[in-house]
């Protein structure tokens, strides 16, 4: 729930309907998002919502704007002329996806915190649909018992998408600790939330979020206590790059997504971001993620970013958008 929370200052509940939707255009060769949702069509508000992708600039704000007026102004005016639009169903939202998806072949890490309703999703997408479900230290739900059955029940995949940050707690706090050692026993994947909520979140929706938990050198002794453990940092630790530059070096195990960072934010800048982790040696440890919430075609645009980078060749988007993942998942490779 706090990252649906958080994802309420990049879209908008009342944009104009001037608003268009990118097309899916068929994809032969197989992707891997490692970083899409399952969620409710209302689960950012009352559809439809709307997000630039991507955003060309973000918001100032006067300290003595309410919060709360400030993020009611972002979301009702996107900066861009033709947002994404949600879908107003959850079965129109579903089908959509999937059907993109197939489009586009891509198989997901598909997250939810409704198993019901990750079920459904894998009913109707199948093989495409990994279901993950996160953790959180703080409700203590779902517990460890309980995710060990989840696991043995082979009714998901990774635990993911957890989202600490947004409540204040840092990836190395000592209440996660339950949680990776039982990663590490099952061999399950995690994927932790590291790097941007919505611009100016303290101050209207998560008051406890801190920027600079996305610092992935938060990561190290968690790593060193638990050699075994498959972890990937989503959004990849952005704007800190040469943390993630610094982690990734020290720490060959680790790996990163490009969740939202990819068709959200301004295109220059995601292309300067990805080029340092590339030019730093790190092209077979990033992948592609879209960090799909209730926007079906951003599945497309975080695709159509990373193929048209004109700084990447060919060999290194394939690595992003399904290499790196098909090994970190230790799935055959097509």
């Amino acid at each position: 729930m706090r990252m649906r929370m958080l994802v309420l200052a990049l879209v908008s509940a009342a944009a104009p309907c001037w608003c268009t939707a990118q097309v899916a255009k068929p994809y032969s060769e197989p992707i891997i998002d490692m970083h899409l949702h399952a969620l409710h069509a209302n689960d950012l508000g009352p559809p439809p919502v709307f997000i630039c992708a991507p955003n060309p600039l973000w918001p100032t704000r006067d300290p003595k704007t309410p919060g709360e007026e400030y993020g009611a102004t972002f979301t009702k005016t996107p900066p861009c002329d033709s947002p994404l639009r949600s879908p107003l169903t959850d079965d129109e939202l579903m089908r959509k996806t999937i059907s993109i998806m197939k489009a586009q072949n891509v198989t997901a890490i598909a997250s939810g915190d409704s198993l019901d309703l990750l079920d459904k999703w894998k009913q109707e997408g199948g093989d495409r649909i990994l279901p993950a479900i996160p953790f959180d230290p703080i409700s203590g739900k779902p517990t460890v018992d309980e995710l060990r059955q989840l696991v043995r029940a082979k009714r998901i995949d990774a635990f993911a998408e957890v989202s600490t940050q947004y409540s204040g707690v840092a990836p190395n706090d000592p209440r996660m600790e339950p949680y990776y050692a039982l990663a590490e026993e099952l061999d399950v994947p995690i994927g932790i939330h590291m790097g941007p909520g919505p611009p100016g979140a303290p101050y209207y929706l998560s008051p406890n979020y801190r920027m600079r938990y996305s610092s992935l050198l938060l990561l190290e002794d968690v790593l060193i206590r638990h050699p075994k453990l498959r972890i990937w940092a989503m959004h990849a630790g952005w704007p800190f790059a040469d943390d993630t530059i610094a982690a990734l070096y020290a720490h060959p195990q680790l790996y990163v997504d490009v969740g939202i960072i990819c068709y959200a934010f301004p295109r220059k800048q995601f292309y300067s971001f990805l080029q340092r982790l590339m030019d730093a040696g790190f092209e077979r440890r990033i992948m592609f993620g879209s960090d799909e919430m209730v926007w079906p075609d951003a599945v497309s645009a975080g695709i159509d970013s990373i193929e048209k980078d004109p700084l990447l060749t060919p060999e290194q988007k394939r690595n992003i958008l399904y290499n790196n993942a098909a090994r970190f998942l230790r799935v055959k490779q097509r």
